[in-house]
């Protein structure tokens, strides 16, 4: 392959967004993603909710994936019954992203999921989340900081060897892990903060915002990844 690996970062789809004197439906994107991706040498491509039928047509023309973060994924994905505490569910975006996360994992199309995006590759591959834990999200609207500690040996461990400090704001995290996933990070309260697949093509989910932060490395190694 020559030049920069493309992409494809999945989009929220918004009602009544606002943007100087409009008012419409927009698929969007906070810029953090794709200014990540573009530093760490990639191409971004925006991939708003489509029919999932149309998804792996998508991933085919992609050299890499990034789930984005947003809203709880709908418990019934995992067979659960809704926690007073989950948010309302985002139908189009859980059917699009568990689409392109399964034609990249059949394409072998190296995959990075972030926050929302782990979650959806762990009940992809058949796991559960836990709907609410308190801790990693203080203030709504506010990111906040807390350590993850790598987990050696792991893909994420070769990217990032040492304990870091990370932009995090979650209410919800892996339960049961999905089949082929193990554990790569962890906070401080044993939550699991980052799963991989550890053989065959890079898959690596991480529970925190690599996009609200300044370390590029976890998206550097999908971009490495991405451009064999």
């Amino acid at each position: 392959m020559s030049g920069r690996p493309l992409i494809g970062i999945s989009t929220y789809a918004e009602s009544g967004v606002r943007w100087g004197v409009w008012q419409l439906d927009a698929a969007l994107l906070p810029a953090g993603y794709p200014r990540l991706v573009q530093r760490a040498g990639g191409l971004a491509a925006m991939l708003p909710p489509d029919a999932p039928e149309h998804a792996a047509a998508a991933v085919a023309r992609l050299d890499g994936l990034v789930v984005a973060g947003g809203p709880d994924v709908e418990p019934v994905h995992y067979g659960a019954e809704p926690d007073p505490r989950t948010g309302p569910p985002a139908r189009a975006r859980d059917a699009w992203e568990l689409a392109l996360i399964r034609a990249a994992l059949e394409r072998g199309v190296p995959l990075l999921g972030i926050c929302r995006g782990m979650q959806l590759l762990n009940v992809a591959l058949g796991g559960t989340l836990v709907q609410h834990i308190d801790g990693h999200a203080e203030v709504p609207g506010v990111f906040g900081h807390h350590p993850v500690k790598p987990v050696p040996g792991t893909r994420y461990a070769d990217a990032v060897p040492e304990e870091t400090s990370v932009p995090t704001y979650h209410h919800q995290a892996v339960d049961r892990l999905g089949a082929g996933l193990i554990p790569s990070a962890h906070a401080e309260d044993g939550t699991v903060e980052a799963v991989e697949r550890p053989d065959g093509p890079w898959v690596v989910g991480v529970q925190w915002h690599p996009e609200m932060g300044d370390d590029e490395r976890v998206v550097s190694a999908l971009i490495t990844a991405a451009g064999v």
